[in-house]
């Protein structure tokens, strides 16, 4: 198994880069069951928030470029079913993919809420107003 940073797999979801995308490629669709790549929660947090912020995605494409890693064979994602569940927050425009993903986190933790300051946070299960 071999990790992945996020900005190799931005790359790849990306391909706008004419010498870093094709070796991105060449990595991640080199992967096996055998020998998957590792994509840690904070390599795909910070892969969902480039893709917006560097990159303009919307919460939906996102949700869809995650999605896609996730049904990968070849990739394992730590706190997988955590990963998606917040990207079905983020498709019903319900908070940050960080945001959300904090929520299952904290749920999956045992956490009755997780409390916030964050007016738009405190929209998804498992938050609370501080």
């Amino acid at each position: 198994m071999i990790g992945l940073d996020a900005n190799v797999v931005v790359r790849y979801l990306t391909q706008d880069d004419p010498l870093q995308s094709p070796r991105a490629a060449k990595l991640i669709e080199g992967l096996t069951k055998a020998n998957p790549g590792f994509i840690s929660v904070v390599a795909m947090v910070e892969t969902a928030w480039v893709l917006k912020r560097s990159y303009g995605f919307s919460d939906r494409q996102i949700a869809a470029a995650v999605e896609g890693l996730l049904k990968a064979d070849t990739l394992l994602v730590e706190n997988e079913r955590e990963v998606s569940v917040a990207m079905m927050a983020l498709k019903r425009a319900q908070g940050s993919s960080a945001d959300a993903l904090i929520a299952a986190l904290g749920a999956k933790a045992g956490c009755s809420a997780t409390f916030t300051f964050d007016q738009k946070a405190a929209r998804l299960p498992g938050f609370a107003l501080a």
